[in-house]
């Protein structure tokens, strides 16, 4: 195919019609693994609301302070009647499982399918397994009601700037997100400030979106006001509606 004067090649273009129809059974067979881990998590997830999504280190050990911090969290969540899902694995992912295990409400698992430090931990009552990251990203934020990162690698950074691009952009609703580790965090909160926020890379609103709280009961409270606070907008707007049409 000629486009603006360049070759640009087109798999049914493609000659050898045993290669091109392996190609094609191969990622056809990848979007039937997608569509069904979609679906999974939707038949068994879409009715838990509400919910908190906790992420961190899979790599922290029961004896690191901010394991029974992490599993005092969740417990709170749940006793509190909200459904915790964690990425199911070890380390804080354990912590929040157990601490949801634990309490009244189900402990949630989205299992992922790696090569190293991913083992599905036994403390979930609803376990999900994901070959796909970006599947599992989708339900991280689809189901939550709240974010909780605690002190993690590569994996817990990429879950929160998700989540921020996502609520910046507006292409999803406002949820709380809170940062659990004041003196984890801070260094990366005044990047933020001075570079991001310093170059016009974001806007100093932004920033807003982030809560830094070390305490399991204020972090249950501020969820639970955020959402108490939003039904009384909505009251409010509703009853200066019914005015309006009075």
């Amino acid at each position: 195919m000629e486009l603006n004067g360049k070759n640009v090649p087109r798999l049914r273009q493609v000659t050898d019609i045993e290669r091109a129809t392996s190609k094609k059974a191969r990622e056809s067979w990848h979007m039937f693994t997608i569509m069904a881990e979609f679906i999974e998590s939707t038949e068994r997830l879409s009715e838990l609301h509400p919910a908190v999504s906790i992420f961190g280190s899979a790599r922290i050990k029961e004896d690191n302070p901010y394991y029974p911090l992490c599993k005092d969290i969740a417990r709170r969540f749940s006793d509190e009647g909200f459904a915790v899902i964690s990425g199911g694995g070890p380390g804080l992912m354990e912590a929040a499982n157990k601490g949801a295990f634990e309490g009244k409400s189900p402990s949630v698992g989205l299992n992922i399918e790696l090569p190293h430090e991913q083992s599905g931990n036994k403390w979930q009552d609803i376990s999900l397994s994901f070959r796909h990251f970006f599947a599992r990203k989708v339900a991280f934020v689809r189901y939550a009601d709240a974010y909780i990162v605690l002190p993690g690698g590569f994996g817990t950074l990429d879950e929160l700037t998700e989540v921020l691009t996502l609520i910046q952009t507006g292409k999803c609703r406002h949820i709380p997100i809170i940062l659990v580790g004041s003196s984890f965090w801070s260094g990366l909160l005044d990047w933020f400030r001075t570079q991001l926020v310093g170059d016009g890379m974001i806007a100093a609103k932004d920033m807003d979106l982030i809560q830094v709280l070390d305490d399991p009961a204020q972090i249950l409270e501020a969820v639970v006001k955020f959402y108490e606070a939003g039904e009384t907008a909505m009251a409010d707007e509703s009853d200066r509606h019914a005015s309006v049409l009075l």
